[in-house]
């Protein structure tokens, strides 16, 4: 028997909008769950966002504030895309108030906060899925399989990388994603938490690392009043950029592999480069995120001048068969969060955790404190 789930979302930027979207699709691609999400609240601190977007998408509640949505027992389940400094505090307070959460990555600024997190859910006995989309792609899930069957060999190296130019325009705004205390480490939080999941997704734990930070554009101009995305303002007065543009990391995993991984959001040029190249002692296997239902894969017993060939997924690879009827239909970002949607509800309704979790959120994000910590100390640090 189908059953309806109270869902809530705070924060309306573009992240917000993508889960409220979600929301409404889900139950076109997956009938089967035993829950469908009813849009109760949505809040925002932007002044007429929340009511634009329940006027826009259907909410029954519009509020300023997100305690409101804490303290609505209407409200069971809420997605949180709020700014990252405010993840921990809605965190722990949304599964406080027994209600499981669809938290968008990295989780707060630090490996702290995402412990915090963590442990809010687990005591609460709620569920908590975290934003790391790419690893759903029906593309990635088959990488993964390839590379446990052991048609590769043994996996000797792993490059992953993402590279956009969001934040490449000098005169891109001052807003939170470049100051620590609200920002946190960048590019880091942003992108590289993103390259720790898929490496660990693919490959395992990782064992050590060492990191090399940057800043490339060290002033930008402040905004006159309230931002969404990454808005300019020519002619504002300026402010230090006080997080990483850049990070560049070599990485040692618990299997003996060893990887690259490397993220820049001043990337002029650059689009959403993001993808993975994993080789083994018999194959490899590559995927770009802009391809995003195609692999290479290289495998056989040729060694030398072994070819690449093209692998197009279709149903019977991840999630593929509840979107496209054959091999080779593209997918688009917005059907990734379809995904973690059904993982989502499936985890509450099945009480048991499907897809990525706050687990994997604090494993990320201790490797990239250990990567800030590497970077200081010039030096291999452990993430455990």
């Amino acid at each position: 028997m189908v059953r309806t789930l109270g869902v809530a979302v705070v924060g309306f930027g573009w992240m917000g909008r993508v889960h409220t979207q979600a929301y409404a699709r889900v139950p076109h691609h997956f009938p089967e769950l035993a829950l469908r999400p009813e849009l109760i609240a949505v809040a925002d601190d932007v002044p007429g966002r929340a009511e634009e977007a329940a006027a826009q998408y259907g909410f029954a509640t519009a509020a300023r504030d997100w305690h409101e949505v804490a303290a609505d027992p209407r409200v069971q389940a809420v997605s949180i895309a709020a700014p990252n400094f405010l993840h921990r505090e809605i965190g722990t307070a949304m599964a406080e108030a027994g209600k499981h959460i669809w938290i968008e990555k990295p989780v707060g600024l630090t490996a702290e906060d995402a412990v915090s997190v963590s442990d809010a859910v687990t005591k609460a006995g709620v569920q908590g899925t975290v934003g790391f989309n790419y690893r759903g792609a029906p593309a990635v899930v088959a990488a993964r399989e390839l590379i446990a069957s052991g048609e590769l060999g043994t996996v000797t190296h792993v490059r992953v990388r993402l590279f956009s130019d969001y934040a490449a325009h000098p005169e891109g705004a001052l807003t939170w994603r470049y100051e620590r205390e609200r920002g946190g480490s960048g590019v880091l939080g942003d992108l590289a938490s993103h390259g720790v999941d898929l490496a660990r997704f693919l490959l395992g734990e990782i064992e050590a690392l060492t990191a090399d930070t940057a800043i490339f554009l060290p002033e930008r101009a402040r905004p006159t009043g309230a931002t969404a995305g990454h808005t300019r303002a020519a002619g504002g007065e300026l402010g230090p950029v006080e997080n990483e543009d850049y990070v560049n990391c070599l990485l040692r995993f618990a299997s003996g592999a060893r990887g690259v991984l490397e993220a820049c959001r001043v990337s002029v040029g650059e689009q959403n480069n993001y993808g993975f190249e994993v080789h083994g002692t018999k194959g490899a296997v590559f995927w770009d995120f802009r391809r995003m239902g195609e692999l290479g894969v290289s495998r056989g017993t040729s060694y030398q001048d072994q070819p690449v060939s093209t692998l197009y997924v279709g149903p019977g690879q991840g999630e593929y068969a509840a979107f496209q009827p054959g091999a080779a239909n593209s997918m688009g970002y917005d059907d990734l969060k379809v995904i973690e949607a059904r993982n989502f509800l499936r985890s509450i309704a099945d009480n048991t955790a499907y897809g990525a979790t706050l687990v994997d959120a604090v494993h990320s994000a201790a490797a990239l404190d250990a990567m800030s910590r590497s970077a200081e100390l010039g030096t291999w640090v452990s993430p455990t």
